[in-house]
């Protein structure tokens, strides 16, 4: 909690100094004292973001508004989110290219896997409502990517975007390609959706075997059984770090707004990753 602090004053001075239109009069500390110290508002986004405690219901344990109790929520969010993932090395992660770099260093086969939050539906007439249909799951949704060590370790949250962006697109918009070239000793186990990634890096990029045709002999269909199920193997770690970060309650029913989402990820798998990095 004592690491947010700073964090948390560099980004409130600048607001306030926009909202009053001139640097401040007074010495730091003087004036009107918070409802919520930065401890308290961080033990509530706390809440919200293991348990998904009602707003109204924290606003009434701790004596304030329920509108502040929101607006400290929304002010410590971000903070967690822009933390980074823990590793058992000791530096964090906050970006992709920073998870490139400690595979790369540590030696360590990166495990991907794509996800979907359903989402509340946009409005009527709303420019762009259809991008959120997913053709999966048949709902609304949020797609985002997972990467994690071969120990289910969370290492990354990115490729944010509507349902209906395929996988495929997700990648050329987060780079993907022009890290994996960067670093061509990098291994990385991806799910079927990334079969345009292998091809263009077979050396680096593993996926599950396509399905033998219907005509095939059963010894040929035995065989692509076995090599999906040992792919699947390797790739069961990512499915593993999705479920840690799905086990919070806000992450089982999303019901907030979907602008919301993606930080809300990043800060919840960046909590999951300071346990997982003790093991």
């Amino acid at each position: 909690m004592a690491g947010l602090a700073g964090p948390w004053q560099a980004r409130r001075e600048p607001a306030l100094r926009k909202r009053r239109g001139r640097d401040r009069r007074r010495a730091a500390g003087a004036g009107r004292r918070h409802d919520l110290v930065v401890t308290d508002r961080v033990r509530v986004t706390l809440a919200v973001l293991r348990r998904h405690v009602p707003h109204a219901a924290l606003a009434a344990r701790y004596g304030v508004h329920r509108s502040t109790l929101t607006r400290a929520v929304r002010e410590i969010r971000p903070l967690l989110a822009g933390r980074g993932y823990a590793t058992p090395a000791g530096p964090r992660l906050p970006t992709l290219a920073d998870v490139f770099a400690y595979a790369a260093a540590h030696g360590v086969t990166r495990r991907g896997d794509g996800s979907e939050m359903p989402v509340r539906r946009p409005p009527a007439g709303r420019p762009g409502r259809r991008a959120f249909v997913s053709g999966k799951k048949k709902m609304n949704t949020i797609k985002f990517t997972k990467i994690s060590d071969g120990r289910g370790r969370t290492l990354g949250d990115g490729a944010f975007g509507p349902g209906r962006r395929h996988d495929q697109t997700a990648r050329h918009t987060e780079g993907i390609g022009a890290l994996l070239e960067q670093r061509p000793h990098i291994r990385c186990e991806m799910d079927s959706g990334y079969q345009g990634l292998r091809r263009d890096h077979p050396g680096q990029v593993s996926v599950p075997p396509g399905k033998p045709a219907t005509d095939a002999p059963p010894e040929a269909t035995a065989a692509g059984q076995r090599a999906r199920h040992a792919q699947s193997c390797q790739r069961i770690c990512a499915e593993h770090a999705i479920a840690g970060s799905k086990h919070r309650r806000p992450l089982q029913r999303w019901t907030g707004r979907r602008d919301d989402l993606p930080e809300t990820i990043q800060a919840i798998g960046s909590l999951v990753s300071d346990q997982a990095a003790t093991w």
